[in-house]
Protein backbone atom coordinates (compact mmCIF):
# COMPACT_ATOMS: atom_id res chain seq x y z
CA UNK A 1 0.00 0.00 0.00
CA UNK A 2 2.98 2.35 0.86
CA UNK A 3 4.27 1.59 -2.67
CA UNK A 4 1.20 2.46 -4.59
CA UNK A 5 0.74 5.65 -2.32
CA UNK A 6 4.73 6.99 -3.19
CA UNK A 7 3.98 6.14 -6.92
CA UNK A 8 1.14 8.25 -7.07
CA UNK A 9 2.53 11.13 -5.42
CA UNK A 10 5.55 10.68 -7.72
CA UNK A 11 2.92 11.13 -10.57
CA UNK A 12 1.13 13.62 -9.08
CA UNK A 13 4.42 15.71 -8.59
CA UNK A 14 5.23 14.72 -12.10
CA UNK A 15 2.42 15.99 -13.69
CA UNK A 16 2.36 18.86 -12.07
CA UNK A 17 5.55 20.42 -12.84
CA UNK A 18 4.19 19.59 -16.34
CA UNK A 19 1.58 21.94 -16.04
CA UNK A 20 3.67 24.43 -15.05
CA UNK A 21 6.34 24.40 -17.87
CA UNK A 22 3.50 24.34 -20.51
CA UNK A 23 1.31 27.27 -18.77
CA UNK A 24 2.98 29.98 -20.31
CA UNK A 25 0.55 32.42 -22.67
CA UNK A 26 1.32 33.22 -26.09
CA UNK A 27 0.69 36.44 -26.79
CA UNK A 28 -0.02 37.17 -30.71
CA UNK A 29 0.76 40.67 -32.15
CA UNK A 30 -0.06 42.08 -35.39
CA UNK A 31 2.98 42.74 -37.06
CA UNK A 32 2.12 43.73 -40.79
CA UNK A 33 -0.91 45.32 -42.70
CA UNK A 34 -3.02 43.82 -44.99
CA UNK A 35 -1.40 45.68 -48.83
CA UNK A 36 -3.89 46.00 -51.69
CA UNK A 37 -2.01 45.02 -55.44
CA UNK A 38 -4.83 45.24 -57.66
CA UNK A 39 -6.71 47.07 -58.90
CA UNK A 40 -4.12 49.56 -59.42
CA UNK A 41 -5.23 53.00 -57.62
CA UNK A 42 -7.35 54.92 -60.36
CA UNK A 43 -9.16 52.11 -61.93
CA UNK A 44 -11.89 53.12 -64.12
CA UNK A 45 -15.01 51.20 -64.51
CA UNK A 46 -18.30 51.74 -66.52
CA UNK A 47 -20.75 49.08 -65.31
CA UNK A 48 -23.52 47.71 -68.06
CA UNK A 49 -27.02 45.83 -66.98
CA UNK A 50 -26.05 43.66 -70.40
CA UNK A 51 -22.98 42.45 -68.39
CA UNK A 52 -24.78 41.80 -65.14
CA UNK A 53 -23.35 38.37 -64.00
CA UNK A 54 -20.07 38.85 -65.54
CA UNK A 55 -17.07 39.85 -63.45
CA UNK A 56 -16.27 43.07 -62.88
CA UNK A 57 -12.83 43.19 -61.18
CA UNK A 58 -11.31 41.02 -58.39
CA UNK A 59 -9.45 42.84 -55.16
CA UNK A 60 -6.35 40.99 -54.65
CA UNK A 61 -4.31 41.81 -51.25
CA UNK A 62 -1.17 40.63 -49.86
CA UNK A 63 -2.21 38.92 -46.43
CA UNK A 64 -1.49 40.67 -42.55
CA UNK A 65 0.66 39.24 -40.72
CA UNK A 66 0.72 38.50 -37.14
CA UNK A 67 2.86 36.68 -34.40
CA UNK A 68 1.72 33.78 -34.92
CA UNK A 69 0.27 31.68 -38.05
CA UNK A 70 -3.48 31.75 -37.55
CA UNK A 71 -6.60 32.53 -39.69
CA UNK A 72 -7.08 35.96 -40.60
CA UNK A 73 -10.37 37.05 -40.84
CA UNK A 74 -10.78 40.01 -44.10
CA UNK A 75 -13.64 42.43 -44.43
CA UNK A 76 -13.69 44.52 -47.93
CA UNK A 77 -14.81 48.22 -47.22
CA UNK A 78 -16.04 50.57 -50.03
CA UNK A 79 -16.53 54.14 -49.00
CA UNK A 80 -17.65 57.31 -51.34
CA UNK A 81 -14.27 59.07 -51.78
CA UNK A 82 -13.35 61.85 -49.27
CA UNK A 83 -15.82 60.46 -46.40
CA UNK A 84 -12.80 58.90 -44.33
CA UNK A 85 -15.11 55.42 -44.07
CA UNK A 86 -17.62 57.42 -41.96
CA UNK A 87 -19.90 55.23 -43.48
CA UNK A 88 -19.43 52.61 -45.88
CA UNK A 89 -20.65 49.42 -47.67
CA UNK A 90 -19.22 45.79 -46.61
CA UNK A 91 -18.18 44.42 -50.52
CA UNK A 92 -17.74 41.38 -49.15
CA UNK A 93 -16.26 38.74 -46.41
CA UNK A 94 -13.92 35.94 -46.48
CA UNK A 95 -10.33 34.51 -45.04
CA UNK A 96 -8.72 34.28 -48.45
CA UNK A 97 -6.88 37.43 -50.32
CA UNK A 98 -9.30 38.35 -53.10
CA UNK A 99 -12.77 38.91 -53.85
CA UNK A 100 -14.80 39.00 -57.10
CA UNK A 101 -17.16 41.10 -57.61
CA UNK A 102 -19.46 40.77 -60.10
CA UNK A 103 -21.29 43.45 -62.70
CA UNK A 104 -24.24 43.50 -60.54
CA UNK A 105 -22.78 43.45 -57.17
CA UNK A 106 -20.56 46.30 -57.55
CA UNK A 107 -23.70 48.21 -59.04
CA UNK A 108 -25.69 46.93 -56.02
CA UNK A 109 -23.06 48.90 -53.35
CA UNK A 110 -22.44 51.83 -55.29
CA UNK A 111 -26.38 52.75 -55.39
CA UNK A 112 -26.45 51.76 -51.76
CA UNK A 113 -23.63 54.19 -51.36
CA UNK A 114 -26.02 56.74 -53.29
CA UNK A 115 -24.02 56.90 -56.48
CA UNK A 116 -26.36 58.13 -59.49
CA UNK A 117 -26.97 56.33 -62.20
CA UNK A 118 -25.02 57.25 -65.31
CA UNK A 119 -22.83 59.60 -62.85
CA UNK A 120 -19.16 58.84 -62.30
CA UNK A 121 -18.77 58.10 -59.25
CA UNK A 122 -15.18 58.10 -56.98
CA UNK A 123 -15.02 55.62 -54.32
CA UNK A 124 -12.06 54.48 -52.16
CA UNK A 125 -11.55 50.69 -51.06
CA UNK A 126 -9.34 49.24 -48.10
CA UNK A 127 -9.79 45.80 -46.98
CA UNK A 128 -9.71 45.63 -42.54
CA UNK A 129 -8.06 42.39 -41.18
CA UNK A 130 -8.90 41.00 -37.68
CA UNK A 131 -8.48 37.65 -35.65
CA UNK A 132 -11.63 35.38 -34.64
CA UNK A 133 -15.23 36.08 -33.50
CA UNK A 134 -14.55 39.41 -31.75
CA UNK A 135 -12.50 40.95 -34.27
CA UNK A 136 -9.11 41.21 -32.09
CA UNK A 137 -6.07 42.68 -33.46
CA UNK A 138 -7.53 44.80 -36.09
CA UNK A 139 -5.39 46.62 -38.86
CA UNK A 140 -6.31 48.21 -42.23
CA UNK A 141 -4.59 47.97 -45.73
CA UNK A 142 -3.92 50.80 -47.93
CA UNK A 143 -6.64 53.14 -49.60
CA UNK A 144 -7.04 52.72 -53.14
CA UNK A 145 -9.61 55.44 -55.19
CA UNK A 146 -11.58 53.80 -57.87
CA UNK A 147 -14.29 55.65 -60.51
CA UNK A 148 -17.61 53.65 -61.02
CA UNK A 149 -20.25 54.82 -63.02
CA UNK A 150 -23.25 52.38 -62.05
CA UNK A 151 -26.64 51.99 -63.89
CA UNK A 152 -30.21 51.75 -62.40
CA UNK A 153 -32.01 48.46 -61.27
CA UNK A 154 -35.29 49.70 -62.76
CA UNK A 155 -36.70 49.25 -65.85
CA UNK A 156 -35.80 52.02 -68.58
CA UNK A 157 -39.18 54.61 -68.40
CA UNK A 158 -40.69 57.39 -70.03
CA UNK A 159 -43.48 59.34 -68.79
CA UNK A 160 -46.99 60.68 -70.57
CA UNK A 161 -48.16 64.73 -69.63
CA UNK A 162 -50.90 65.36 -71.54
CA UNK A 163 -54.93 66.53 -70.44
CA UNK A 164 -55.63 64.10 -68.25
CA UNK A 165 -53.18 65.31 -65.87
CA UNK A 166 -52.77 69.16 -66.66
CA UNK A 167 -49.61 68.44 -69.22
CA UNK A 168 -47.48 68.66 -66.33
CA UNK A 169 -44.23 65.93 -66.78
CA UNK A 170 -42.49 65.61 -63.18
CA UNK A 171 -46.12 64.22 -61.94
CA UNK A 172 -47.06 62.05 -65.16
CA UNK A 173 -47.53 58.45 -65.01
CA UNK A 174 -44.69 56.12 -66.34
CA UNK A 175 -44.26 53.67 -68.97
CA UNK A 176 -42.03 51.28 -68.61
CA UNK A 177 -39.63 49.23 -71.67
CA UNK A 178 -39.59 44.96 -71.14
CA UNK A 179 -35.67 44.86 -70.35
CA UNK A 180 -32.52 47.26 -70.24
CA UNK A 181 -31.94 48.19 -73.66
CA UNK A 182 -35.43 48.12 -75.19
CA UNK A 183 -37.55 50.82 -76.47
CA UNK A 184 -40.78 48.86 -76.44
CA UNK A 185 -42.13 51.16 -73.32
CA UNK A 186 -45.85 49.74 -71.72
CA UNK A 187 -48.30 51.43 -68.69
CA UNK A 188 -51.75 51.16 -67.57
CA UNK A 189 -53.34 54.91 -66.97
CA UNK A 190 -56.24 57.24 -66.98
CA UNK A 191 -56.64 59.25 -70.43
CA UNK A 192 -58.65 62.13 -71.00
CA UNK A 193 -57.54 64.16 -74.32
CA UNK A 194 -54.69 64.63 -75.95
CA UNK A 195 -50.84 63.46 -74.57
CA UNK A 196 -47.52 63.31 -75.63
CA UNK A 197 -44.08 60.97 -74.60
CA UNK A 198 -41.37 62.63 -72.75
CA UNK A 199 -37.65 60.45 -71.82
CA UNK A 200 -36.13 61.33 -68.20
CA UNK A 201 -32.99 63.83 -68.68
CA UNK A 202 -29.60 62.69 -66.92
CA UNK A 203 -30.78 62.86 -63.81
CA UNK A 204 -33.43 61.26 -64.21
CA UNK A 205 -36.00 63.96 -64.06
CA UNK A 206 -39.11 64.73 -66.50
CA UNK A 207 -38.71 68.24 -67.62
CA UNK A 208 -40.16 70.32 -71.16
CA UNK A 209 -36.86 70.56 -73.32
CA UNK A 210 -36.26 66.94 -72.78
CA UNK A 211 -36.60 64.28 -75.42
CA UNK A 212 -40.28 64.21 -76.26
CA UNK A 213 -42.38 62.37 -79.09
CA UNK A 214 -45.60 63.03 -80.86
CA UNK A 215 -48.24 62.45 -83.66
CA UNK A 216 -46.48 62.33 -86.88
CA UNK A 217 -49.89 64.17 -87.88
CA UNK A 218 -51.77 61.10 -89.76
CA UNK A 219 -53.05 60.26 -86.48
CA UNK A 220 -52.25 56.51 -87.33
CA UNK A 221 -50.10 55.72 -84.61
CA UNK A 222 -46.55 56.58 -85.87
CA UNK A 223 -44.61 58.82 -83.53
CA UNK A 224 -41.89 61.35 -84.47
CA UNK A 225 -39.67 62.50 -82.20
CA UNK A 226 -40.30 66.44 -81.42
CA UNK A 227 -43.18 66.43 -82.84
CA UNK A 228 -45.49 69.83 -82.17
CA UNK A 229 -48.07 67.73 -82.97
CA UNK A 230 -50.16 65.58 -79.70
CA UNK A 231 -50.93 62.23 -79.88
CA UNK A 232 -54.96 61.53 -78.97
CA UNK A 233 -57.24 62.58 -78.60
CA UNK A 234 -58.31 59.91 -76.41
CA UNK A 235 -61.59 59.82 -74.61
CA UNK A 236 -62.05 59.89 -70.96
CA UNK A 237 -61.35 56.59 -69.92
CA UNK A 238 -58.66 53.48 -68.88
CA UNK A 239 -56.08 52.56 -71.26
CA UNK A 240 -53.19 50.19 -71.99
CA UNK A 241 -50.80 52.28 -73.81
CA UNK A 242 -48.17 51.54 -75.58
CA UNK A 243 -45.16 53.37 -76.95
CA UNK A 244 -42.25 52.33 -78.72
CA UNK A 245 -39.47 55.20 -78.68
CA UNK A 246 -36.36 53.64 -81.09
CA UNK A 247 -36.02 53.50 -84.89
CA UNK A 248 -37.09 51.00 -86.98
CA UNK A 249 -34.62 48.17 -87.50
CA UNK A 250 -34.66 44.01 -88.18
CA UNK A 251 -34.45 43.53 -84.66
CA UNK A 252 -37.19 46.67 -83.87
CA UNK A 253 -40.09 46.53 -86.62
CA UNK A 254 -42.30 48.30 -84.31
CA UNK A 255 -40.41 51.35 -83.84
CA UNK A 256 -41.49 54.83 -83.56
CA UNK A 257 -45.21 53.91 -83.36
CA UNK A 258 -47.82 54.00 -80.21
CA UNK A 259 -51.41 52.78 -79.36
CA UNK A 260 -54.10 52.84 -76.71
CA UNK A 261 -56.37 50.60 -76.23
CA UNK A 262 -59.28 50.70 -73.90
CA UNK A 263 -58.69 48.23 -70.51
CA UNK A 264 -62.17 48.30 -68.65
CA UNK A 265 -61.15 45.57 -65.96
CA UNK A 266 -63.35 42.53 -64.83
CA UNK A 267 -63.08 39.17 -62.27
CA UNK A 268 -64.41 35.84 -63.42
CA UNK A 269 -63.76 32.08 -61.91
CA UNK A 270 -64.51 29.02 -60.55
CA UNK A 271 -64.33 30.91 -57.42
CA UNK A 272 -67.03 33.75 -58.10
CA UNK A 273 -70.52 33.45 -57.66
CA UNK A 274 -71.05 33.41 -61.40
CA UNK A 275 -68.17 30.89 -62.26
CA UNK A 276 -66.51 31.16 -65.36
CA UNK A 277 -69.40 32.23 -67.25
CA UNK A 278 -70.16 34.16 -70.76
CA UNK A 279 -68.66 37.83 -70.94
CA UNK A 280 -71.85 39.29 -70.17
CA UNK A 281 -71.83 37.70 -66.31
CA UNK A 282 -68.06 38.80 -65.46
CA UNK A 283 -67.94 40.72 -62.35
CA UNK A 284 -67.03 44.07 -63.24
CA UNK A 285 -64.51 46.46 -61.10
CA UNK A 286 -64.64 49.65 -60.21
CA UNK A 287 -61.41 51.99 -60.75
CA UNK A 288 -60.46 54.90 -58.32
CA UNK A 289 -58.35 57.48 -59.28
CA UNK A 290 -57.31 58.46 -56.06
CA UNK A 291 -55.89 55.01 -55.51
CA UNK A 292 -55.50 54.02 -59.12
CA UNK A 293 -56.53 50.56 -58.41
CA UNK A 294 -59.55 48.67 -59.31
CA UNK A 295 -61.56 46.86 -56.88
CA UNK A 296 -64.70 44.94 -55.98
CA UNK A 297 -66.12 43.24 -53.12
CA UNK A 298 -67.26 39.66 -53.43
CA UNK A 299 -67.76 36.39 -51.40
CA UNK A 300 -65.72 34.10 -52.81
CA UNK A 301 -65.52 29.96 -52.59
CA UNK A 302 -61.83 28.56 -52.54
CA UNK A 303 -61.27 28.27 -56.05
CA UNK A 304 -59.37 29.83 -58.67
CA UNK A 305 -59.96 33.30 -60.80
CA UNK A 306 -58.68 35.49 -63.07
CA UNK A 307 -58.41 39.14 -64.24
CA UNK A 308 -59.61 40.43 -67.35
CA UNK A 309 -60.09 43.42 -69.70
CA UNK A 310 -63.60 43.79 -72.07
CA UNK A 311 -65.20 41.02 -71.26
CA UNK A 312 -62.29 38.98 -73.09
CA UNK A 313 -59.68 36.78 -73.25
CA UNK A 314 -57.14 38.96 -75.42
CA UNK A 315 -56.15 40.98 -72.36
CA UNK A 316 -55.86 38.59 -69.12
CA UNK A 317 -53.78 38.93 -66.55
CA UNK A 318 -52.93 35.53 -64.08
CA UNK A 319 -49.83 34.68 -61.82
CA UNK A 320 -46.84 34.68 -62.19
CA UNK A 321 -45.43 32.60 -64.85
CA UNK A 322 -41.46 33.80 -65.14
CA UNK A 323 -40.35 34.19 -61.52
CA UNK A 324 -39.97 38.19 -61.11
CA UNK A 325 -42.86 37.70 -58.37
CA UNK A 326 -45.15 40.40 -60.27
CA UNK A 327 -48.73 39.23 -62.64
CA UNK A 328 -47.94 38.11 -66.13
CA UNK A 329 -50.43 37.84 -69.27
CA UNK A 330 -52.32 34.74 -69.92
CA UNK A 331 -50.52 33.71 -66.04
CA UNK A 332 -51.62 30.52 -64.34
CA UNK A 333 -54.94 31.21 -62.31
CA UNK A 334 -55.22 32.75 -59.18
CA UNK A 335 -56.44 30.89 -56.06
CA UNK A 336 -58.38 31.74 -52.89
CA UNK A 337 -57.33 29.84 -49.65
CA UNK A 338 -60.79 30.01 -48.07
CA UNK A 339 -64.04 31.03 -48.86
CA UNK A 340 -65.18 34.41 -47.42
CA UNK A 341 -65.76 37.63 -48.62
CA UNK A 342 -63.08 39.41 -49.75
CA UNK A 343 -62.39 42.69 -51.31
CA UNK A 344 -60.19 42.50 -54.86
CA UNK A 345 -57.24 44.74 -55.75
CA UNK A 346 -55.91 45.15 -59.14
CA UNK A 347 -53.09 47.50 -58.95
CA UNK A 348 -51.40 48.53 -62.28
CA UNK A 349 -50.14 51.72 -61.98
CA UNK A 350 -46.51 50.39 -61.67
CA UNK A 351 -45.69 49.58 -65.04
CA UNK A 352 -45.02 45.84 -65.70
CA UNK A 353 -44.78 45.31 -62.00
CA UNK A 354 -48.61 44.22 -61.71
CA UNK A 355 -49.94 43.18 -58.54
CA UNK A 356 -52.89 41.93 -56.91
CA UNK A 357 -54.43 41.96 -53.11
CA UNK A 358 -57.45 39.75 -51.60
CA UNK A 359 -58.30 41.67 -48.18
CA UNK A 360 -61.19 38.86 -46.14
CA UNK A 361 -63.73 41.42 -44.94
Amino acid sequence: MKKILKISALALLLFTSFSCENDEQVTVKASGDPQLVSPVNGSTYELNPANAASEATTLVWNHAEYSVQTEVNYEVQIALSGTDFATYEIGGMTTSRFVTWTVEALNGVMLNLGAIPYDATDVDVRVKASLGSNESLVTYSNVITLTITPYPTDLPKIAVPGNHQGWNPPTAPELAASDFGKTDFEGFLWLDGEFKFIAPNASGAYEWGNVDWGDDGTFSGVLLQGSSTNCGPAAAGYYRVKANTGAVTSDNPNGLTYSVEIANWAVTGAATPNGWPDPALDHDMTYNASTKKWSITLPLTAGEFKFRANNGWDLNLGGDSNGDEYMDYGGPNLTVPSAGTYLIELDLSNPREYTYSLTAQ
